[in-house]
């Protein structure tokens, strides 16, 4: 198949240089609008099927694209996927919401992913020999560092755990703490859906990725933000992502 035919894809209707070589990726359509609009200079328009926005434009003079990922890591692996072997993306920047696994973690806080567990066998696809453990890029972990601390934002740096059942079929609520406690007793920060399947797209298509995840709820506390507050408010999250990004450009 020449590379002419490879795009529009089913799943993202534009042309590699409609993309700039870093994205962030929510997993809310709308959020990918709120940090276009809010934050990008000259935001176009330039993906929408079905309903899964994506936007260029410019942030520092760097020219960056938003795009949702949609929800859970088959969803994440089509985008990411795509992104990185069709469109050309060198750079994904997972920007979502997490759920504490830590007493030390407070509501909003940053947590930058390093590395990725996974209940998921999203890994077996590749036909590895043993078990792959999902990485962040060095690169863009540091460059991330280095913005949330100039932000003198409250972050943490250290593993995710990625999920494949946000509703778990746990008969009460002392199963679902035992669950975070045996993640927790590894050191595990914070539950996601998206970021063990990123991380592995990117070590395949040999391309940088990270999940930056503001903790939306604490699974220990019960504490909670709702869904406007998730799609509005974690605007320090945005800012640090939109900074690495223009750090990467």
């Amino acid at each position: 198949m020449s590379e002419q035919k490879r795009w529009p894809t089913p799943h993202i209707a534009a042309a590699p240089e409609d993309f700039g070589k870093t994205v962030l990726m929510p997993g809310d359509p709308l959020r990918a609008k709120f940090i276009a609009e809010t934050f990008l200079t000259d935001p176009v328009l330039i993906n929408n099927v079905r309903g899964v926005q994506g936007y260029t434009g410019l942030y520092r003079g760097a020219r960056i694209s938003v795009m949702a990922s949609g929800m859970g890591m088959p969803s994440m692996g089509i985008y990411s996927y795509e992104l990185f072997n069709i469109f050309g993306v060198q750079n994904i920047l997972r920007v979502g919401s997490a759920g504490a696994m830590q007493e030390h973690l407070k509501l909003r806080d940053i947590v930058l992913g390093m590395g990725a567990c996974t209940d998921s066998r999203y890994a077996s696809q590749f036909h590895l020999p043993g078990s792959f453990a999902p990485i962040c890029s060095y690169a863009l972990l540091s460059a991330a560092a280095q913005c949330a601390k100039a932000a003198g934002a409250r972050f943490h740096v250290g593993n995710l755990v990625s999920s494949d059942a946000f509703y778990g079929d746990e008969a009460d609520l002392p199963e679902a703490q035992k669950s975070c406690a045996l993640w927790g007793k590894m050191g595990v920060l914070a539950v996601e859906m998206e970021a063990a399947a990123l991380y592995m797209n990117a070590a395949r298509a040999g391309k940088n990725a990270l999940a930056i995840c503001t903790i939306s709820d604490h699974l220990l506390t019960g504490e909670a933000t709702d869904a406007l507050q998730r799609q509005t408010s974690f605007t320090q999250m945005m800012q640090i992502a939109l900074e690495t990004a223009a750090a990467m450009a």
